[in-house]
Order: C-alpha cells, then structure tokens, then sequence
C-alpha cells in the first residue's frame, strides 16, 4: 500500500511552478489546464491540527495535468529528476497506456521533466518517451535515458510569469506534426 507520507509531495515544488504557469495561462486566454488529484483514502487523522496523517491511493492516477490549448487537447505529467539520467520506472505503466490513447484520440501528450540540479526543465514528446520505452523493450537498453540524449530545441526557457513555459514545447510538438 503506497502512502501518500512516502511519495505523495515529491515534486510538488516543480507542480507549484507549474500551476502559477497555468493561471497565467488562463488569465490570458491561452490555455485552460487543470491538475488532477489523486483520489486517496485517508487512514489517519489528526482531528486536533485537521490533517491526514496517512492514507492510500485508491486507484492508479492518469496524468497529473488536462486540459485545452488554443483547442487542442492536451495532457501531461511532471517528473523531477536530481541526476542527469532519468528512470524510465519514474512512467509508470498505466501513466503511459493513458497518453498513448489520449494520442490515439487526436490529443496531445507529453511529459514535463525538471532537472533539479541543473535547474531545466525539458518538454518530452510522446513520440521521444515512446522511443526510449520500445528500445527498453526491442534492444533491452537500461530503463532510463540521460541528459544528453535530450534534443535541446525541446528544453524550456521561463517567460516572465510563465516559469514552466511549455507552450514553446507544445508549439514546436505540434508543428513537427504537421
């Protein structure tokens, strides 16, 4: 039983950045993404402070994020990693089923990685995370992939408000579609 005390706030710093970047977003008129909790069962509470202590995941979550751009359908989830190479176990199996469908029903799929020592973050395509998923499978190469193997027209830049710019990302995706 996974509790939320053991991995449910890893990351919740970059998820912060990234949900300012979504306001701003919104306020604008760009993009309407939300995130999307995970439903948990709470196991303790400490009725004095009003906190759970601890509970469990009911059930596997999808992606952390969906929603809309400029009427595009798009979901993603957001990773951090401390060292230049990135575990590909850090995708969890039915994190990826769920974007290859969303991409097989015309969305847009993607995962958000911030590197925390270097301080990058990267837009990782579907099509790039299904490249290091099939040569895990077909070439039997390690479950992971390392910082230089990432193409850097897909790392992101902050633009003013938008610390997680990843509509430069996204509009680059899209256009390599094309």
């Amino acid at each position: 039983m996974a509790t939320w005390k053991t991995r449910g706030l890893r990351g919740s710093a970059f998820e912060s950045l990234i949900n300012s970047t979504n306001e701003y977003y919104r306020d604008k008129g760009l993009a309407l993404v939300q995130k999307i909790p995970t439903p948990i069962t709470p196991l303790h509470f400490d009725s004095e402070r009003k906190l759970i202590t601890e509970a469990y995941f009911e059930k596997d979550s999808t992606v952390d994020y969906i929603g809309v751009v400029q009427e595009i359908p798009i979901c993603f989830d957001a990773k951090e990693c401390k060292t230049d190479t990135f575990s590909l176990q850090n995708i969890h199996e039915h994190q990826y089923n769920f974007m290859k469908e969303f991409e097989e029903q015309g969305g847009v799929s993607f995962v958000l990685i911030f590197f925390t020592d270097r301080n990058d973050m990267y837009y990782m395509r579907f099509s790039e995370l299904r490249k290091y998923i099939e040569r895990v499978e077909k070439e039997g190469h390690a479950r992971n992939f390392k910082y230089e193997e990432l193409e850097d027209d897909y790392f992101l830049r902050s633009d003013g408000p938008a610390i997680v710019h990843y509509l430069e990302g996204l509009s680059l995706d899209i256009a390599e579609r094309d």
